[in-house]
């Protein structure tokens, strides 16, 4: 019986453990304690939960470990600004890329227009002669932070479908792949200050660095789409995996 009594008398330990994880990382991804945010110290949480400060500090190093908190010397603990990577040669979900952090996503169509090709219109889209274009503007979220700013043109011409969907449960980035089979991509990297409409939709002060990635698909010899996809610039790192080849 001593040795049961024992044995029970640990469980708790182990539960309140995961409970302290838990609540913890449920308040980081559902953005009630967003990047910078301290956490409480390790004294405060034992007195809060009712344990030892071994317990706190074994699911605080595990919150450390898995990058959801940065722990300070002397400082304390506190919520980091997850840093996505993502892969150059590839076209990747955001929602995927958001989902690899750990985190919460969602995503909103801020504006949608059916237009005629404007001369700029044309050219994003290599368009020889002016046609009709779906323009899209969508806002994606990690937690309750603004992720990327997604402004997107879809020439109907190649994809007439997109003129009648929603896009409520569905982003257009994954919406087009899951419907066109696209051949051919283009990348363009650059790097920009938040400005206007962009600064305003990522919640960043004018003039912070972004990362902006613009993104032209074919599918056969007819573009399908084309995107511009900006990034806060200190949450986002892009990623080439390659071979050897004849460059230098």
């Amino acid at each position: 019986m001593a040795a049961g009594d024992a044995q029970a008398g640990q469980k708790p330990a182990a539960s309140l453990h995961q409970r302290i994880l838990g609540e913890i990382r449920e308040r980081i991804l559902t953005g009630e304690w967003p990047p910078g945010h301290r956490i409480p110290f390790e004294h405060e949480l034992a007195a809060s939960y009712g344990c030892s400060r071994m317990t706190v500090n074994k699911a605080l190093s595990q919150l450390a470990a898995t990058g959801l908190i940065e722990r300070r010397r002397k400082s304390g603990s506190f919520v980091r600004r997850p840093a996505s990577q993502s892969a150059v040669l590839e076209i990747r979900d955001i929602g995927e890329e958001v989902r690899d952090l750990g985190l919460a996503y969602r995503f909103e169509i801020a504006a949608r227009a059916r237009r005629k090709a404007t001369i700029a219109d044309r050219e994003r889209l290599d368009l020889a002669a002016p046609g009709p274009v779906l323009v899209l503007t969508c806002q994606h979220f990690a937690g309750a932070r603004p992720f990327c700013l997604e402004e997107r043109l879809i020439n109907l011409a190649a994809v007439p479908e997109a003129a009648e969907a929603d896009f409520f449960e569905e982003a257009p980035g994954p919406w087009l792949l899951h419907r066109v089979p696209w051949s051919s991509a283009e990348h363009r990297i650059t790097a920009a200050a938040a400005e206007g409409p962009a600064a305003q939709a990522l919640r960043l002060a004018p003039g912070t660095p972004c990362i902006v990635v613009e993104r032209r698909t074919w599918s056969a010899e007819q573009t399908v789409t084309h995107v511009r996809l900006t990034y806060p610039g200190d949450t986002h790192a892009l990623v080439a995996r390659f071979g050897p080849g004849g460059g230098g």
